[in-house]
């Protein structure tokens, strides 16, 4: 982490493009949401200006105040880079690079995964080709770039060596459930032992494979543990919404729930299935982890590197081999009980207020140099 000069340590006036915070259920929304939870909670001297679309409705104290830009993309990114530019030292870009191209202060992006240049799991859609236009521009402006895992920062790197110098890996939190699922979601959650698999449905959560692993279960193991999938819809859904439908109810769909309801889930669960074909970070890994669930997951990208060695580890594309983890785990009962040991003890690892704190860090050194 580069060190801050004394002069740099004046109170600053930060940006930070929060549109996630309300149009972003999980993953990028979940992020933005916490950093600025955790802004709030800190009285460093710095004020914080939101720009969106529309304000969370959470609130923050009187540092964090909203600038409400209401037009689509890609005006949104000219229309805030313009007013960020009169009213701000320096610029957090959390969910598009085109922000940190226009924005005429200091800037630093949040680098979350380098899938979209990984055709085969991001093939030409509108989002993926955007990320591959404007990345290289992003690490050409920007003054510091933080990467959610080592893996995401040496992917960076590795494309772009010139980015070299300016990471900072800072790695996700787990966020406190606070508060119980009300009675109506307790109602709609499924009694205990089940297998759980969370994400957005896409194609990078190899879905389709984890069906066929769970159908392959001797069918008394599929009746004891029937499969429980939680997530919004993605794109290119049709293979996985077939393949889960192919189970009929031995697979209960949720779509997206609370965050509440989500952690009653972790904890109800007999094993976590997270078979991702690549992540950033593995945000439901940590969770599952902190709630005290058995986790199976991928041996590629960042899982390994944010599971250790609290969690057992498949080929998410060998259906045979995400077939026997389910089996061998589900049949263990000692395996389980020691990875709801561990599993916590390596989650804790894992805070909000340590990706905040190295976050913040990046953006004052950004408006020094």
């Amino acid at each position: 982490m580069p060190s801050v000069p004394s002069s740099a340590r004046r109170p600053l006036t930060i940006g930070i493009d929060a549109r996630s915070a309300t149009e972003v259920k999980a993953g990028r929304g979940r992020v933005v949401r916490e950093l600025l939870r955790e802004l709030a909670q800190t009285d460093d001297g710095h004020r914080y200006v939101c720009y969106a679309r529309t304000a969370w409705d959470e609130p923050l104290g009187e540092r964090l105040v909203w600038r409400l830009i209401r037009a689509p993309d890609p005006l949104w990114h000219a229309l805030a880079a313009r007013q960020a530019g009169r009213e701000c030292d320096v610029f957090l870009a959390t969910n598009s690079y085109l922000s940190v191209i226009l924005t005429r202060v200091p800037s630093v992006a949040i680098v979350y995964d380098l899938v979209a240049f990984d055709r085969a799991m991001a093939p030409n859609r509108r989002s993926a080709v955007i990320e591959r236009l404007t990345l290289g521009g992003a690490v050409r402006r920007a003054r510091g770039l933080v990467c959610i895992s080592q893996t995401t920062a040496d992917a960076l790197i590795s494309r772009f060596p010139g980015a070299a110098g300016r990471v900072i890996v800072a790695p996700l939190g787990v966020t406190p459930m606070l508060s119980a699922p009300t009675p109506a979601e307790l109602a709609s959650l499924p009694e205990p032992g089940f297998v759980l698999a969370v994400g957005t449905l896409e194609p990078r959560k190899n879905l389709p494979r984890l069906v066929s692993a769970y159908s392959g279960l001797d069918p008394a193991l599929q009746a004891a543990h029937r499969l429980v999938v939680v997530g919004a819809s993605g794109w290119s859904t049709g293979p996985t919404v077939a393949a889960l439908r192919s189970l009929g109810d031995r697979c209960l769909t949720l779509g997206h729930v609370s965050d509440a309801a989500l952690a009653e889930l972790y904890r109800r669960c007999a094993v976590f299935c997270y078979p991702s074909l690549g992540e950033g970070f593995g945000l439901p890994v940590v969770e599952a982890m902190a709630a005290g669930a058995p986790v199976i997951t991928s041996t590629v990208s960042s899982l390994p590197e944010v599971g250790g060695d609290a969690v057992a580890y498949v080929d998410p594309r060998n259906v045979d081999d995400i077939r026997r983890g389910l089996a061998d785990l589900l049949a263990d009962a000692q395996a389980r009980e020691a990875m709801a040991r561990r599993g916590p003890e390596r989650a804790a690892g894992f805070t909000w207020g340590k990706f905040t704190e190295r976050t913040r860090r990046a953006l004052v050194a950004a408006a020094s140099r």
